[in-house]
């Protein structure tokens, strides 16, 4: 992708509910129905994050109330059954945090978030302190582009590079994120390439090509560098 991607800055939230370590158990759960928020940020003396505390983290108090677990039950969730005796953030928290910086781009975010299997980031400053939250639907929010946007980027960044004039003809068609390129096309072998560069733009859902002929739009086969017609069983995983 030639254009700068958006980055964690462009769509956090700045405006973060959080607590200090000495926060009591009632004041998370208050805190958390008030702001409703499912987690927060726990916070040092000077503003830095060193953990987070989840209602996942606040269940196991209610879960083991009033039950004597087992022995096997004491091995395999000891961590739990310390929660379930905590009193304050500190003893509750998830520590260190995973955290993310503001500079980062939207798709390292994302992946960091599928890999630790959460639903928010806090955001951090140079020094480790709480700058914002980002949250998976703030890393949903490029696919709100509009088709215009989108046409133009992939005009600008990748059919100008690609396939300049007079060789090649090339237009730009995007429906609710799809973008679709057709034309007349000299270098073929270029076409998986084009497909790349063109997923790459944010705010794309998928890329077709209706090329050299064909009318109906086109999938390309990146390893082998084919395009050809979609058929049905075409898709790939994934892909509806």
């Amino acid at each position: 992708m030639y254009g700068t991607p958006h980055i964690v800055g462009d769509v956090m939230t700045r405006t973060v509910a959080a607590v200090a370590g000495h926060a009591a158990f009632k004041e998370i759960v208050r805190l958390m129905r008030d702001r409703k928020v499912s987690a927060l940020p726990v916070l040092d003396g000077e503003g830095r994050v060193v953990g987070v505390v989840s209602e996942a983290d606040l269940l196991p108090k209610e879960e083991f109330r009033d039950s004597d677990p087992d022995r096997y039950t004491q091995l395999r969730r000891r961590c739990d059954l310390a929660k379930a005796g905590g009193l304050t953030a500190e003893d509750l928290m998830t520590s260190p945090a995973l955290t993310t910086r503001p500079d980062v781009t939207l798709a390292r975010a994302a992946r960091a978030m599928a890999h630790a299997r959460v639903k928010r980031l806090p955001v951090v400053d140079d020094r480790g302190a709480l700058a914002g939250i980002v949250s998976r639907a703030d890393l949903l929010k490029v696919f709100l582009r509009g088709d215009d946007e989108i046409a133009e980027e992939v005009r600008r960044e990748v059919v100008t590079e690609l396939f300049p004039r007079p060789d090649s003809a090339i237009r730009v068609q995007v429906h609710d994120g799809v973008v679709t390129l057709a034309g007349r096309v000299r270098d073929r072998s270029l076409i998986p390439v084009a497909a790349r560069l063109a997923r790459a733009v944010e705010g794309v859902v998928d890329v077709d090509f209706a090329l050299d002929g064909h009318r109906s739009p086109g999938r390309v086969d990146l390893s082998a560098g084919r395009v050809g017609p979609v058929g049905p069983g075409d898709r790939g995983p994934g892909e509806q």
